[in-house]
């Protein structure tokens, strides 16, 4: 396939990466105005949606997007419309009550969409087969990347005024100088308790106090649930090391006899080693008779993958799909295995309508962690759990998004000790807590034209609630914005101006905080106001109470941040309100809320004829948020050339 010409020419954005991150940010560009280039290295758009992941990451079910609610919306449209609302394929789509069971899908299917969704865009200009192999750089400008096709000589420059990595691999990163991590941080360089080198036991019960409560706080968010604690052993040393956690295909396969391809033999069958390998991770109930594996790994090559170049990188690919297929053929026929289980695993195949110009093999291996940015801010494990003083982790004056998944890190090494998991295996269902995301962790230090929102700027630790394809393709739809903002005023991304962009975050439904309470839709006012204000620290915990009558402490507190004529610390404030409103005092009632404030300035009265009475929390952030907007207005975004 040739490379269109329009490829080589200028563009408003180049986006390296065809992942579900690279075609939101691409999409909403595009819908924006912009030019937009999409570089793929596989001919499959989709990343690991469309190479067998399955299922939906995520614990929040609800709208926190509008393009990852499209795109999850389409899905179960597909299998609704294309087999009947009642069909087994449309029930096994859809999320059932608990656990991993939030929605399931082919590989083939989240493809089809998501190419339909970047073919719909007459601005998006796409090229397969092709990784960036060199950057220009004049001072903090990335000038032009050139790429080079996977498979051949062919290769071609792009200049872009604005450009995105939203690859699994960052290769950007190290072509155009940018500093970035691989690896763990030590225990100590930024106080996170696990950490670097670390052996956890499992618990059903909490170990401590602290973690019971911090499981009844857990019991009350609106998210999917998983049981289970975690207990760290003395013997690991928290020190840094270059390990990343490990990688493996997700391979699908099928019980279906119309469908199902055998599994080939081995040409070396190694007994002892396959013996070793960890292998029930199942994602079961996948439409079409379908079934998802999540193992195995193999623990060790995944530094070479990491900084290696294609070559080295289809070794190691290569070896792990070898040594999933030789485990799958172990498990069907080997005398050591039990005849129930030969059993079941004869009956699935690879699922031969999958992959099916690549053996039935998925076309990208799940990359669990790579280069990750070290930018202008770096996520941290304090960004996970609760701060003192409030019951959220910490927030950020510029969250663009939020993370919901919890600190779930495999496995390192393989390394265990008496009663541990695999070395660097840690997972915190009941630790960890819903995080805003601030912009700065998306840009880098030294260069003021790239957004990188997958690779984003986080500890290993952090990380582990970041890399999940709901929270990279929100994240990502927030970064079009930023970008199309910079455009069009002309500005370097870090000195965009940020309320203008939060503003119109919020009002665009797209989510800078998670509530239990509050669902964002596009244009819901009291819901805009509720986004943008959780960036000054106006909610101290996950419930915005819009109904509830507002009381004095927190009134005053809301309207000090709201007159602040510099921008506030949403921690600082978060724990004012916190504070202020443990107070029992009479509501606050609506003459005197729009009455006598000089620090604020005149608030707008949406209807002077309604009569006096409490104001309830609702209103009064629709009437601080008309106050800011009146200062500070949102201009209604124009859809053609910045």
């Amino acid at each position: 396939m040739s490379v269109p010409a329009s490829a080589a020419q200028d563009h408003d954005l180049v986006v390296i990466g065809g992942t579900p991150a690279g075609i939101v940010l691409a999409v909403r560009a595009a819908r924006e105005g912009l030019r937009v280039l999409l570089v793929h290295h596989t001919g499959h758009l989709g990343g690991m949606l469309a190479n067998g992941l399955g299922v939906w990451d995520t614990r929040y079910e609800r709208k926190r997007a509008p393009l990852y609610d499209e795109v999850r919306a389409a899905i179960f449209a597909h299998y609704r419309d294309t087999y009947g609302a009642d069909s087994p394929q449309y029930r096994d789509a859809l999320p059932g009550a608990s656990g991993h069971s939030n929605g399931k899908f082919e590989p083939h299917v989240a493809e089809r969409i998501l190419t339909a969704l970047v073919e719909r865009e007459n601005r998006i200009t796409v090229v397969r087969h092709h990784h960036p192999v060199a950057a220009e750089r004049a001072g903090t400008l990335i000038t032009g990347v050139t790429f080079a096709r996977l498979d051949g000589p062919e290769r071609f420059r792009a200049g872009a005024r604005m450009f995105a990595d939203c690859s699994y691999e960052a290769d950007l990163l190290p072509l155009a100088r940018i500093p970035y991590r691989v690896g763990r941080e030590s225990r100590a360089e930024f106080g996170e308790p696990h950490a670097g080198e670390l052996f956890m036991r499992p618990s059903d019960t909490p170990p401590d106090a602290d973690a019971a409560r911090l499981g009844a706080a857990q019991a009350a968010l609106r998210l999917r649930s998983f049981p289970g604690y975690q207990v760290r052993l003395p013997a690991g040393t928290g020190a840094a090391d270059g390990n990343v956690q490990a990688m493996n295909y997700r391979v699908i396969l099928t019980s279906d006899p119309a469908r199902r391809r055998p599994i080939p033999p081995p040409a070396r069958l190694e007994r002892d080693f396959l013996r070793t390998l960890e292998f029930r991770a199942e994602i079961t109930g996948i439409p079409n008779r379908k079934l998802g594996l999540n193992r195995p790994q193999l623990l060790g090559p995944h530094h070479a993958y990491v900084e290696g170049d294609w070559t080295v990188r289809r070794q190691v690919m290569d070896a792990h799909w070898q040594t999933a297929l030789a485990l799958l053929w172990f498990k069907q026929h080997d005398p050591s295995v039990s005849e129930m289980e030969r059993q079941r695993w004869r009956e699935y195949g690879l699922a031969g309508d999958e992959f099916t110009d690549h053996g039935h093999r998925p076309y990208e291996i799940y990359v669990r962690e790579g280069r990750r940015l070290q930018g202008r801010v770096m996520l941290t494990e304090a960004d996970t759990t609760p701060a003192a003083g409030i019951a959220r982790p910490p927030l950020h004056s510029d969250s663009i998004g939020f993370t919901e998944w919890y600190v779930d890190a495999h496995a390192c090494t393989p390394r265990r000790v008496e009663g541990s998991l695999e070395e660097g295996k840690v997972m915190l269902h009941q630790e960890t807590f819903p995080g805003q995301v601030p912009l700065r962790a998306l840009l880098p230090e030294g260069v003021v034209n790239l957004i990188v929102p997958v690779n984003l700027s986080a500890t290993h630790v952090a990380w582990n609630t970041v890399r999940l394809e709901p929270t990279w393709m929100h994240l990502a739809e927030a970064a079009a914005y930023a970008v199309v903002q910079a455009l069009r005023a002309e500005e370097p991304l870090p000195e965009i101006d940020r309320p203008l962009l939060l503003q119109t975050l919020a009002r665009r439904g797209v989510q800078l905080a998670f509530f239990n309470d509050l669902e964002s839709a596009p244009d819901d006012e009291t819901a805009a106001a509720a986004q943008y204000f959780s960036t000054f620290g106006f909610f101290p915990d996950f419930d915005a109470r819009l109904d509830a009558p507002l009381d004095p402490g927190t009134a005053r507190e809301w309207l000090r941040a709201a007159a602040a004529e510099s921008p506030v610390d949403p921690l600082a404030v978060a724990r004012a309100v916190a504070a202020a409103g443990a107070r029992a005092e009479p509501p606050v009632r609506r003459n005197d809320f729009y009455g006598s404030h000089s620090d604020v300035g005149a608030i707008p009265l949406a209807d002077p004829t309604r009569p006096d009475g409490p104001i309830t929390r609702a209103e009064a952030l629709r009437a601080l948020w008309r106050l800011v907007r009146s200062r500070h207005p949102v201009t209604t975004p124009h859809r053609g050339a910045p």
